[in-house]
Parts: structure tokens; C-alpha cells; sequence
């Protein structure tokens, strides 16, 4: 449990991308206050232990640095950005994609967005409100709805890389005023020019075994990057500090949170590494955690949390348990839209009439379906489990896993929108069968969105073979 006199101020940082100038002042920020430490969220973002009587100092403080603080009632955006050049990836992103969509929101989102690449696993590709996933077309991406109060659905076409700001931005102003996605799609084609792509096939995310993510590691043109955690999320400000003083000296741009309350440092020069393997032995920095400490998420400040993860991973360790590409989750609140691992040890609330009475907790365990993660659906695995219970029957989950990985089929998941099929007017070339959509335009030959295929110009081509407009046959699409 959280201490009673601590409460969490949270810092956004958007895209949980950071310069070492930027986690400098954060770093004075948190030291102004106090603090000795703080801790990474979730979200990419930056959490501070706050205690109640430094309340009024933490207002004074709130306009420090206005570039990038955010308020707390607003919600960060998370993406992939961190795992460019180390992690897998779809072939054309590239990191300075992520820095322009990041670039492009200026406004502070009131939603959770995630911005990512499926072929990565270390950032969760549905945890937002609104989730942006890069489909197989070059600076196209899928958008996946979580909205408060909706069911979960697919946006009906595809994303552009340029729209994606100005396309969270009228969302948000408008999903609480629309029934569904179908008016959300009319609304915004009538409202804002946007160059969308007709979804051709579902979005398919294959599971992959979770990646190990700390160390120093090598990467492509003589240089590396290093990935540090702490089990206690408890986060040195002096050694980071002088941690940043070295990416600054050594020319390192770019510090990444992830969503694991760890950080990784990519593009770190040959000629510097050992310099900064001897920073991290002065500090007594430990950068080789077993895989069964890293793969695992807990509540930010949550002794309770901890303790049990410690419990666990301390009895897989004595039996010599393989927990090799799983994830674990701790938590006390069942919100299985929030899931993102896979499997969960869920604490049961203990019932008021016995909240005075000292009673030992019992807890529930789900896993993902096929284990991954990205299915979204999860399976209660067993039920009221006293704490000396869960490594036996975690043990006989994690058996299962292994039974099962590698066979593709079942470890594979296709994601489709709701069954509900909306049907749209188009016109098709029949020579090269390309596609007029109203809806879209045409931005080849300046066709602005909006205008029908009636009112097109007589002399109107199609802009990819020049077929004259009589050439055009209307038909009509399923978007499913």
C-alpha cells in the first residue's frame, strides 16, 4: 500500500521521450521538493512520492518549467519510439516518424493515446483510449477505440502518419456528442480533411516472447544502448543526474521510458561505453537483472505489490522456473481493459463487514488468451487463492504456455472490428481498378473531400492509368 502520507504527482512526457537537458530540471524539479527519488508510470511518465505538508511548495513549483510539464488532469501519450533500433520492427517506420506525430499534437490530450508498432512487445499496443498501430502501408495505421462508455471497435479506414494529431484531437471533442463509429467517421470526414486508406485486411499481431530489455547491447553502426530497472522503482536522483551530465558530454540525445518503470539509452559511441560502464560501478548500478525480474508489472508506490512479486519471483528462482517471453501483473483492481500482460494476480477487496478483522488476502489468477497479450481476453485461471497457493498454480500455467509455444495458429491472434458492416458508394476505375471515394477526394488531381462523383469535372481522369471519367463504374464497398 501506498503511504497515508504520500500522495503520486504525476509528469507527462510525451511519448515518454526525454532529452538529458529535459530529466535535468525534472531532476531539480523533484529535488526542489525534496525528494530523493522518484518513480516511472505506466504511461512513460514521471511519478512523484509527494507528502502532504510539501503540497504548497509543489504549487509554487508547478510553473517551473511550463515546455513539458502538463496537469494532472491531463493524460500522457505513449508510444513506441523507445524501441527503434533495438527492438523488431515494421519495415518503414522509423524513429523521426514518432518525433513528428509528437511534434504535431499541440494540444494536451484529455484521452490515453498509444502510437505503436505491433511487431514490437515492450510498449502495449491497446492500453489508450485511442490506440494507433502501424499497418503494413507505409505512414498508415490502424486506430483502435477504447472510448469511456463505448464498446471496443475499429475505426473504419486507416490512419495517415499527418492526421493522426489532428484526428485524436476532433475525437476527443466530439465521441461523448456520437452514437457510434459509424456517425464518429461521417463526422469527422465532414469536419476535417483528412487523406484515409481503405482498410484492405485486418490488423494481425502475432504473440512473440516478451524481449529482455536491460544491459548494454549492441546495435547497428558501432554503437549501443543500455537498458537499467530497479525492483523497487525507486529511481536515484543523484545518480541520474549525473547520468544525464554524461549523455550531454557524450553527445546521447535521447532518453526513453518505457512502460515497464525502467529506461533505456540508445545510441551510446563505442569509444564511450566504458567510460559509462565505470559510472554505473561507481554507483553500484546493476544492470543484469534475471529475466524473471523485468517482465513484470506492478502499481506505482504498492509495497504490497512488491512484496508479492519478491514472494514469487524468489520461489521461481529456488525451483528453477522458466518464465521466458511471459508477462505478470499485479493488481488490486480488476479493469481487464487496462490488462496488458499475460497473466494477472488479482487481490480480492476484502468485504467491509470484515475490513477490522486481520484477514489473510486471496487472490484471483487470469492469463491472456494464448498468452498474449494483445487478444485483450482474458480467462480467469483459478479463484481465491491464498498467497502460499499462487507458485504452484503459476507454475502449472507457465507449463501450459510452454506446451503451446512456437505452434503458430494458436499463438496468433486477427483483431477485426465489430461485426456491424458499414457499406459505402465508391467508384472503381475498370481499367486499373482504382478507387473514387467522395468521401476522400482525390489529391492528385486537387479534388477537395466531400465531392461527389456527379460533380466531378467532365474532363476528370483517373489520376493512376488517366481513364476518362466514363470509365468509372459505381459499386460498392463493405467496411468491416
Amino acid at each position: 500500500m501506498m503511504n497515508e502520507e504520500q500522495f503520486l504527482h504525476r509528469i507527462d512526457v510525451k511519448g515518454g521521450i526525454l532529452s538529458p537537458v529535459e530529466l535535468q530540471r525534472i531532476i531539480e524539479y523533484a529535488q526542489e521538493l525534496g525528494l530523493e527519488y522518484f518513480h516511472f508510470g505506466s504511461r512513460q511518465d514521471i511519478v512523484f512520492p509527494i507528502k502532504n505538508n510539501q503540497g504548497g511548495l509543489l504549487t509554487e513549483l508547478d510553473a517551473f518549467d511550463s515546455s513539458f510539464f502538463t496537469s494532472e488532469k491531463q493524460q500522457n501519450i505513449s508510444c513506441s519510439y523507445v524501441s527503434i533500433d533495438i527492438f523488431d520492427s515494421t519495415v518503414w517506420l522509423r524513429g523521426t516518424t514518432y518525433l513528428y506525430i509528437l511534434e504535431e499534437f499541440r494540444y494536451q490530450p484529455k484521452l490515453k493515446i498509444n502510437i505503436t508498432d505491433p511487431k514490437q512487445q515492450i510498449v502495449p499496443l491497446f492500453s489508450g483510449d485511442l490506440n494507433f498501430i502501424a499497418s503494413s502501408h507505409e505512414d498508415y495505421w490502424y486506430l483502435f477505440l477504447k472510448l469511456p462508455g463505448w464498446s471496443e471497435v475499429y475505426y473504419p479506414v486507416l490512419i495517415h502518419t499527418w492526421d493522426i494529431a489532428k484526428v485524436a484531437e476532433a475525437i476527443e471533442g466530439i465521441y461523448e456528442k456520437v452514437l457510434d463509429v459509424e456517425e464518429l467517421f461521417q463526422f469527422l470526414n465532414e469536419k476535417i480533411d483528412t487523406n484515409n486508406r481503405t482498410i484492405e485486411k485486418p490488423l494481425r499481431v502475432s504473440f512473440k516472447p516478451f524481449p529482455y530489455y536491460e544491459g548494454m547491447n549492441k546495435m547497428g553502426g558501432n554503437q549501443y544502448w543500455l537498458g537499467l530497472y530497479w525492483r523497487n522503482n525507486q529511481y536515484d536522483l543523484s545518480f541520474l543526474k549525473v547520468l544525464c551530465e554524461f549523455c550531454i558530454e557524450h553527445r546521447i540525445g535521447k532518453i526513453c521510458l518505457t512502460a515497464w518503470k525502467s529506461f533505456i539509452i540508445k545510441g551510446i559511441p563505442k569509444e564511450s561505453k566504458l567510460a559509462l560502464e565505470k559510472l554505473l560501478g561507481q554507483f553500484g548500478i546493476n544492470v543484469r537483472h534475471s529475466a524473471l525480474e523485468l517482465n513484470w508489472h506492478l502499481p506505482v508506490n504498492n509495497k504490497r505489490a512488491l512484496d508479492l512479486k519478491k514472494f514469487l519471483v524468489m520461489n521461481f528462482d529456488q525451483n528453477d522456473i522458466s518464465t521466458y517471453g511471459l508477462t505478470f501483473g499485479i493488481t488490486s483492481s480488476r479493469n481487464l481493459k487496462r490488462y496488458f500482460t499475460s497473466i494477472v494476480i488479482e487481490e480480492n477487496q476484502t468485504p467491509k463487514a470484515i475490513e477490522d478483522f486481520v484477514v489473510r488476502p486471496t487472490y484471483n489468477i487470469l492469463h491472456a488468451n494464448n498468452f498474449n497479450p494483445s487478444s485483450r481476453n482474458y480467462i480467469v485461471y483459478a479463484q481465491d487463492v491464498d498467497q502460499m497457493d499462487l507458485p504452484g498454480l503459476l507454475l502449472e500455467l507457465t507449463k501450459t504456455y510452454f506446451l503451446n509455444l512456437g505452434k503458430e495458429e494458436d499463438y496468433s491472434s486477427s483483431f477485426k472490428a465489430k461485426k456491424e458492416v458499414i457499406e459505402i458508394e465508391v467508384y472503381q476505375c475498370n481499367d486499373c481498378q482504382t478507387v473514387y471515394d467522395p468521401s476522400v477526394g482525390d489529391v492528385v488531381s486537387n479534388i477537395p473531400f466531400g465531392t461527389e462523383f456527379r460533380e466531378l469535372p467532365e474532363d476528370y481522369n483517373c489520376s493512376l492509368c488517366e481513364a476518362p471519367k466514363s470509365n468509372f463504374e459505381k459499386i460498392v464497398l463493405e467496411i468491416i
